[in-house]
């Protein structure tokens, strides 16, 4: 894959992060940093405070659904097995009313994510492709690039270089454009020390340029001694810290986050898939971060250590978030809606955490119930049996029986 820009809806959203750090880069510089990798991390955090709203929103959300679930559940048990057109119109009616009544819907824990799926899908594009979408780190490309394809035979000459179709990502050098700058730039922006140094010997009357562009992209490049365009591979080496750190600070943002999340029914399929998806997305991220450039890695590691501290504060405000005032919102904006439809209003519901009390109540009821039962019916057994062993009368059904089960009990202790 080269690091042109992206096409599609992705291209838009791309192309302004991309100022966005650009701006980050214009920044450090001023104070003599130029460095890929902290304009990564200053990114991030940039980019998780501008998201921080939906995040937010996104956790009401799940808190509110704590509420909702039990309910949903309890309904979905008493319709339980009955497959008919019928019950599944009438489940589907009653669990959209306990949605209406707290204020809310089945898909409004969805929006903020498909919200910020674009943005996430086109920060990966900026991140991988940094030339192509930051122009102050495009310029030193470009010093090269420009007196470079002014060279006679240069394209046969780079052809020659150790390792090139590595550095082009894998792509054929047959069917690889020279003719076009984008495509050497984005060559260029894999190129090692040793792969400037070629170049360098391949292009003695502009050696200067390359070797003085050269080594400010490889300033820029460099991070803990790691070259931020390179995959840190399969080969064991310092580069493994970070898929490491990747999948381990991934699993404690995960960890953190899903601990806040109540889970009513352990036996939801739900549930177990998100315990699953807790456990194997991190190791995941390692395997992916040994293959990608170390950019993405930092940006991932970035990314959970930024959602650790986020979700202390997010927790330590939620904590304090009131849900039955959170309800009565809610419903005042759903009405609003409902009033433009021409909708009666909804009513708001009983105070929810007393709903949530009175629902478990109901259910404990219910068990106790239904362990009474068992006692019940194990007690009326057992006094059949002892019934039939000392109370029959000779000859009667009941003395037969019990001679029949005494012959089955000792038959069954010779066996």
């Amino acid at each position: 894959m080269v690091l042109t820009k992206a096409g599609s809806i992705l291209g838009p959203i791309a192309t302004v992060l991309g100022y966005i750090m650009d701006i980050l880069f214009r920044f450090t510089g001023m104070f003599g940093i130029f460095n890929v990798a902290l304009c990564i991390i200053l990114f991030t955090i940039v980019m998780k405070m501008l998201m921080l709203p939906l995040t937010i929103k996104q956790q009401k959300t799940t808190k509110l659904m704590a509420v909702i679930n039990p309910e949903v559940q309890a309904i979905q048990r008493k319709y339980k097995g009955k497959t008919d057109t019928a019950s599944q119109q009438k489940q589907n009616v009653e669990i959209q009313a306990v949605y209406d009544k707290y204020g809310t819907s089945m898909t409004s824990g969805c929006l903020p994510m498909l919200i910020q799926l674009p943005i996430l899908f086109a920060l990966y594009r900026v991140i991988y492709n940094i030339p192509a979408y930051v122009p102050s780190v495009r310029v030193y490309f470009d010093n090269v690039v420009t007196p470079l394809m002014q060279q006679p035979d240069y394209v046969s000459k780079i052809q020659g270089i150790t390792n090139v179709v590595s550095a082009l990502g894998g792509t054929a050098l047959d069917r690889y454009d020279f003719a076009s700058a984008n495509k050497l730039v984005d060559m260029l922006y894999k190129f090692t020390t040793a792969q400037w140094s070629e170049l360098e010997a391949l292009f003695p009357s502009i050696s200067g340029i390359i070797a003085e562009n050269a080594s400010v992209i490889e300033q820029m490049n460099t991070f803990l001694g790691l070259n931020m365009a390179e995959a840190p591979g399969w080969a064991p080496s310092f580069a493994w810290i970070i898929p490491i750190l990747s999948a381990v600070t991934q699993w404690l943002s995960t960890k953190l986050m899903s601990g806040r999340q109540k889970t009513s029914d352990e036996d939801n399929p739900m549930a177990q898939s998100m315990r699953t998806m807790n456990i194997t997305m991190p190791i995941f991220s390692a395997f992916i971060c040994v293959t990608l450039p170390c950019g993405i890695g930092i940006y991932w590691i970035a990314t959970s250590v930024v959602t650790i501290l986020q979700q202390l504060v997010i927790n330590s405000y939620m904590d304090k978030v009131d849900i039955d005032e959170m309800v009565k919102k809610n419903v005042e904006k759903a009405n609003k809606k409902r009033a433009k439809k021409g909708l009666p209003p909804a009513k708001i519901t009983q105070n929810a955490t007393t709903s949530l009390k009175t629902l478990k109540e109901e259910e404990e009821k219910e068990k106790a119930a239904e362990e009474a039962k068992k006692e019940r019916i194990a007690k009326q057994v057992e006094e059949s049996n002892k019934f039939y062993n000392t109370n029959a009368k000779p000859g009667s059904i009941a003395a037969k029986a019990a001679m029949v089960q005494k012959y089955n009990e000792a038959h069954e202790k010779k066996k």
